[in-house]
């Protein structure tokens, strides 16, 4: 993979999670097998000296670059999706908010108007009407059951018993012969 470039679905850089991962693969990949190749080399054949270690040391400082501006793009769309989801946040309590003010706005509307209508009613003019119908009740009843109430009136003066009970009888006579 030496001279593969690296690169995610496209050569365009990460742009989510998974294609960050991919890449950090493939780096991980092509800065490690060429030094497990060194590494295998040098102990197969002793004495030889290494002829690639400057292009390997390239290689890996390319690599190293590589991941790490992979690791930026990745800090910086994690950054973006932040600000994104803040903005979306602020904005749904903008409209929460805004919602709510109509919502007040209308219920003190409907107040005012109930209040309105009240402070303008004469409260002495109702009770005067009110006052009115009761007398008007006490009147028709008093002509409805005046003619009856006389009889009734009468009628209980005029049934007077004239004559004494045997108790009445008998108190007279014991206050009698008490004397």
């Amino acid at each position: 993979p030496a001279g593969r470039p690296l690169s995610c679905s496209g050569g365009s850089p990460p742009r989510s999670m998974a294609q960050s991962q991919e890449l950090i693969q493939q780096l991980l990949e092509a800065w490690l097998n060429p030094l497990l190749a060194q590494r295998s080399s040098n102990f197969a054949v002793p004495g030889s000296s290494p002829t690639g270690s400057r292009g390997m040391s390239g290689q890996s400082q390319e690599l190293i670059q590589q991941l790490l501006d992979a690791e930026k793009a990745a800090e910086g769309t994690i950054a973006a999706a932040k600000k994104a989801r803040l903005a979306k946040l602020k904005q749904a309590k903008d409209k929460a908010e805004d919602d709510l003010k109509a919502f007040r706005d209308e219920q003190e509307r409907k107040f005012q108007a109930e209040m309105g209508g009240k402070a303008a009613a004469d409260p002495s003019a109702e009770l005067q009407g009110a006052t009115a119908k009761e007398a008007e009740m006490v009147e028709k009843d008093y002509q409805t059951n005046k003619e009856r109430t006389i009889a009734y009136v009468i009628g209980k003066v005029l049934d007077v018993p004239t004559q004494l009970s045997t108790t009445q009888t008998q108190a007279l006579m014991m206050g009698v012969a008490e004397r």
